[in-house]
């Protein structure tokens, strides 16, 4: 009998549940090509804007494969509704029967998702954090935050927003959790106080110039997982001592990768994938002055771990 599991019941779960070491697991089986993922299934939408993202895949002598569908639709909230969506299939690689239907919602996706920037933290912060810097107000700028929480002390943080009441009801709600926090009125000004910086905002045009970036920052770009969306100028990325790809595949096609290699402000012989930093950190060898920007795509091995731990937790 297929199991299904509600939305409630992965919380709980993962509450009590530290997927991160899953995660690395998986990005560095898949930089060692022991993970089989085809390229993402997208629909994009125009009017609502939104999208759905279709990923799977499979580690190598593992007992299942997942598919995941996940959605965001980012005017949600004005209609009191999440801007996430989504469930997770899990099959078993043995037989190909389905086994569990996890109904989160996105939920597990958004986890992941801030696992992943967790561990560029982990392996790539710079020496010393003055302030980590968040460019958005949504579900991931609070997750990404939260998520630095095991791996870097500093709790001084600018955020930037584009509604102004969502960045105050951010400002609040993270201030409640022991942050201090404070509202800048650019992208730029972000930058100026900070030398880590999560970029998790749907835009498409760039949000941060090459100018506006100190020596020793670390920029971890979440938002932009579809051809369409940049965050960041490709200058920026030009001038980057490290690279960091979750993977390089896909970031040809999307990501802040894809735009600088398109603008020829880079070569892709330079790129690290972020399974290699994992596995030899010794390989981005940063110095005080580094600048060093890791493109977070999302990849179908960290679905594949986040469920895989969750149904493992919950048999």
């Amino acid at each position: 009998m297929v199991k299904v599991v509600q939305l409630r019941e992965m919380q709980a779960v993962i509450d009590q549940l530290d997927a991160t070491e899953a995660i690395e697991q998986g990005f560095v089986a898949y930089s060692n090509n022991q993970v089989v993922v085809p390229p993402v299934g997208e629909l994009l939408f125009d009017d609502p804007p939104g999208d759905t993202h279709i990923k799977y895949g499979y580690i190598k002598n593992q007992d299942s494969y997942v598919i995941k569908i996940a959605s965001g639709f980012y005017n949600n909230p004005q209609l009191g509704l999440s801007s996430s969506s989504g469930l997770m299939l899990v099959f078993s690689q043995k037989t190909g029967m389905l086994q569990t239907i996890l109904l989160d919602e996105g939920y597990l996706t958004n986890v992941r998702t801030a696992l992943a920037g967790r561990i560029a933290a982990k392996y790539l912060q710079p020496w010393s954090v003055e302030g980590i810097g968040i460019l958005g107000t949504g579900i991931q700028a609070g997750m990404q935050l939260n998520a630095l929480q095991k791996v870097c002390d500093c709790r001084k943080v600018h955020v930037w927003g584009r509604t102004p009441e969502h960045a105050e009801k951010y400002r609040q709600k993270m201030q409640d959790q022991g942050f201090e926090v404070r509202l800048e009125e650019t992208p730029a000004r972000v930058a100026a106080a900070s030398n880590l910086i999560v970029s998790t905002t749907p835009s498409t045009v760039p949000l941060l110039q090459a100018g506006d970036i100190r020596p020793g920052t670390l920029i971890t770009a979440v938002g932009s997982d579809t051809p369409d969306k940049q965050e960041l100028d490709p200058e920026i990325l030009g001038k980057a001592d490290v690279l960091v790809a979750d993977s390089l595949s896909q970031c040809r096609e999307r990501g802040e990768i894809s735009k600088a290699l398109a603008a020829g402000a880079i070569a892709e012989e330079g790129i690290l994938e972020l399974g290699r930093v994992i596995a030899r950190p010794d390989l981005a060898a940063l110095q005080a002055d580094s600048i060093c920007v890791v493109d977070l795509t999302g990849v179908a091995v960290q679905d594949v771990q986040i469920a895989s731990a969750v149904c493992a937790a919950l048999d």
